[in-house]
């Protein structure tokens, strides 16, 4: 070789390799496939490519093949013009395919619909196919991830459809590139730059979302900025919805409620005034002319002081349906948020989305989806499914997720979420009976829904790594799986995930795996173990704050939640307390009124109880609570122990890194179980279980700590 082409060729590795172990890279990483038994078997049958040409989304798959293939297979695979040479990986849409292959396949085409695809094996070919270039283009990402994590393709048969439509990422983006809840550095979006400059991580961005088959992005808070949505703006995002479009994601913007008063020179936004009605009518069709496919509208009403239609005396309904007639036109879709909560309703806090939006069940347009979050507080450690999920069975209902780590120790603690969002998902409602799991109400198939979706609020950042945390990547590739597919295994996207990311050595796949399996138990329990729930600081919500209790609204303090007091612990939500037990199917509602059937993870958030009171291990409440704390730190400690064992599999920077993390995540676990075990026992006035590590610091310093300059901080002007 040339001295100088070695030399670039160095480079290029360099580059390459440095890519991989900073995490820039995700999970898309075509390492060459060093089992030489497998690898051989993959040459053998991938000789040449036929792939379909045309659209820009077939020109970006067939990169995507070039690029993954001669990685992953150390060596260049040509490209042919025609499928009928024996070897060849054959890709291209249904239509484009030869009759015979097409009468091969006919019957598993048949139930092809919502940009799903078909890897199968023909003769001696193996044939990508679906009735959209889209599809053609997850199919791709699909089978390239099968020679990634060193699957067999041999007699491959493998057909994939979507089972929700809307698969969404929110980004609570400001517009001065801020980002709420954000732990992962400023926001992507380059606003001042944009339309003339097109940074090229907006393109890898479109391309781990189609990866993972993610349709759609919100590029702006739900604490909405209406300065979005003027015309210098709506520029900006168009350059945006372009990278985006041959990547099969559309845009969608929050639409502020007042935005006809603030930037439309109106004296009112009244969702029945004829005027505020042709307002949004013009605003949507100068938005659709400017970008044709553009998604719809998140909206944020009424809730945490945000304006909405309530302000005019209206219902949700009123404001939803409004909207929804101005994108309709358009095939928008408006996704009305049912987070709300109000300090005037002096009831249960978990009860105000249910009384609010139930009775309008089957009362909104066809292109309206009311967004849900999980559970009926807040994104918190753990919560109960939202008992909307089982009651609104003529409205099509979107879960949404938080994929950032609000009350999960941001982004310096390893949490793997789709533990959480599995856990969700296979909850029953009982909404028909036994088996009416939350997947199903999401994916429609429990009441038969014409339009489904999941939105996940993101972790992503400017940080080089994307989400702070290596292992917060895992959070967003198990979201974008699970919003393809709720019924997946959080096992299965773990150990996808870790094969993709770090390695395919069964001896750092199986232990990891593991680790990240029991992650989230860990944090539940060093945080708001027995279903104890939103103990953490005021406004930043870092680190324990249960003694906050001075807040000017009840429902935001800590102690509204726990209610400790000297006779016990924990919120009554059953018939003699709140009541929010009700909200549920008979059966969820009798299990949770029990104290005999209700769950212990979930005890202290339906029961207010002694602290001697005996639970099913015989202990009492109050030493229960002392270990559960410290076994989250005890778990802590074995996941620094499990990963010093990683460091052959991987470089050495990445193990630092995760190392370093671990190491402030066992720190703040021990804070977390100190603080709150400290200020329980000014009310329980008990010792400390003597399995539990005696704090070194007093309750004063750390009712002292105070962060003023933590990350993710709401922006004061909402």
């Amino acid at each position: 070789m040339h001295k100088k082409t070695a030399f670039f060729t160095t480079i290029l590795l360099l580059c390459v390799s440095l890519s991989f172990a900073n995490g820039y890279e995700l999970w898309l990483k075509y390492r060459k496939i060093q089992n030489k038994t497998l690898l051989t078997s993959y040459r053998n049958s991938i000789q040449s490519i036929y792939h379909e040409t045309g659209s820009e989304t077939l020109e970006i798959s067939k990169k995507e093949l070039t690029r993954g293939l001669s990685a992953l297979l150390d060596t260049a695979v040509p490209f042919v013009n025609s499928s009928s040479e024996a070897h060849t990986l054959v890709v291209g849409t249904i239509d484009h395919l030869d009759a015979e292959i097409q009468n091969q396949i006919e019957k598993s085409v048949l139930i092809l619909k919502k940009d799903g695809f078909l890897i199968t094996s023909h003769e001696n070919n193996i044939i990508i196919t679906a009735k959209s270039d889209l599809g053609v283009l997850y199919g791709t990402f699909y089978f390239l991830r099968q020679l990634q994590t060193q699957r067999s393709i041999e007699d491959i048969h493998q057909l994939e459809i979507p089972k929700t439509d809307i698969r969404i990422l929110n980004h609570w983006d400001n517009l001065d590139r801020s980002v709420e809840r954000g732990y992962a550095g400023a926001s992507i979006w380059k606003w001042h730059r944009l339309p003339g400059y097109i940074d090229q991580r907006y393109i890898d961005y479109a391309r781990a979302n189609a990866s993972i088959g993610i349709n759609g992005t919100v590029l702006t808070n739900v604490n909405a900025n209406a300065l979005v949505l003027t015309p210098h703006y709506i520029e900006k995002v168009k350059a945006l919805a372009d990278v985006f479009r041959p990547y099969g994601i559309k845009v969608y913007l929050t639409a502020r409620f007042s935005a006809p008063i603030e930037i439309g020179e109106l004296s009112t936004a009244d969702p029945l005034d004829p005027e505020v009605q042709q307002w949004w009518k013009d605003k949507a069709d100068e938005i659709y002319k400017a970008i044709p496919d553009f998604g719809g509208f998140l909206v944020k009403a009424n809730s945490e002081g945000q304006p909405g239609p309530q302000n005019y005396g209206r219902s949700h309904v009123d404001g939803a349906n409004m909207l929804a007639e101005t994108v309709a036109p358009h095939n928008g879709v408006v996704m009305w948020r049912a987070f709300v909560y109000s300090e005037h309703d002096a009831t249960d806090r978990a009860k105000q989305a249910y009384s609010e939006f139930v009775p309008m069940d089957g009362k909104f347009k066809d292109n309206v989806l009311i967004q849900v979050k999980n559970g009926p507080i807040d994104f918190q450690p753990r919560e109960p499914f939202h008992p909307m999920f089982g009651a609104m069975p003529k409205t099509p209902l979107m879960m949404e997720f938080q994929i950032t780590q609000e009350y999960l120790g941001f982004s310096t603690h390893l949490v793997f979420l789709p533990k959480l969002y599995e856990e969700v998902l296979d909850a029953d409602t009982y909404q028909h009976g036994k088996g009416s799991t939350v997947a199903k109400v999401i994916d429609g198939t429990l009441d038969d829904k014409k339009i489904t979706g999941m939105a996940g609020v993101a972790n992503i950042g400017s940080d080089i790594n994307w989400t702070g945390h290596p292992f917060g990547q895992a959070n967003w590739y198990g979201y974008g799986r699970l919003a393809w597919d709720p019924y997946l295994s959080s096992e299965k996207i773990a150990e996808e995930w870790l094969r993709l990311t770090y390695s395919n050595d069964e001896d750092f796949v199986t232990p990891m795996t593991d680790l990240m399996i029991k992650s989230r138990e860990a944090v539940v329990n060093y945080m708001t173990p027995l279903g104890l729930h939103h103990l953490m600081d005021t406004g930043h919500h870092y680190g324990p704050g249960p003694w906050v209790g001075n807040l000017s609204r009840p429902e935001w303090n800590p102690t509204y939640y726990h209610k400790a007091d000297a006779e016990g612990i924990g919120f009554d939500r059953t018939p003699t307390g709140s009541d929010a037990t009700s909200q549920y199917a008979s059966e969820v509602a009798t299990m949770f009124n029990e104290l005999e059937t209700c769950p212990e993870t979930y005890l202290l958030w339906f029961h207010h109880l002694s602290w001697d009171y005996k639970l099913k291990n015989g202990k009492t409440l109050w030493d229960n609570l002392g270990l559960k704390y410290q076994e989250g730190v005890d778990q802590v400690e074995g996941m620094q122990a499990a990963w010093q064992k990683m460091k052959p599999f991987i470089t050495s920077n990445q193990f630092k890194e995760v190392n370093m993390l671990l190491k402030i995540q066992l720190k703040e676990a021990k804070w977390w179980r100190d603080a709150s075990m400290l200020y329980f026992q000014t009310f329980s006035k008990r010792e400390f279980p003597k399995e539990m590590e005696k704090p070194t610091k007093t309750l004063d310093y750390y009712q002292s700590l105070k962060f003023p300059y933590a990350p993710g901080i709401r922006p004061q002007w909402d």
